[in-house]
């Protein structure tokens, strides 16, 4: 798969030490990744959640901080759209 927005991942990582070697390690995986479908994901990714439109949400750290990607399975391209603690996640999705 390939990630779009590497930068985000890389600003997050700065600035927030103790994820860093967990996002170092999806970034890995992601990207020798061929998932063609949710279920795929859900086999090495248990706590994934899938809403509409094919995003996928990210529990990093024991659910101390979310990753919300769209995946375009058909292309192959992981989009990063946002990531942030869980208390922030809340706010945003109410």
């Amino acid at each position: 798969m390939k990630i779009v927005g590497r930068d985000k991942l890389d600003e997050f990582s700065d600035s927030h030490a103790d994820a860093r070697s967990w996002i170092k390690s999806w970034i890995a995986d992601v990207e020798t990744a061929k998932w063609r479908t949710p279920q795929e994901i859900k086999n090495n990714y248990a706590t994934a959640s899938f809403l509409a439109d094919r995003i996928v949400i990210f529990n990093v750290k024991g659910n101390r901080y979310r990753i919300e990607v769209r995946i375009a399975y058909n292309t192959g391209i992981v989009v990063v759209q946002w990531l942030g603690t869980h208390a922030e996640y809340t706010k945003r999705t109410g």
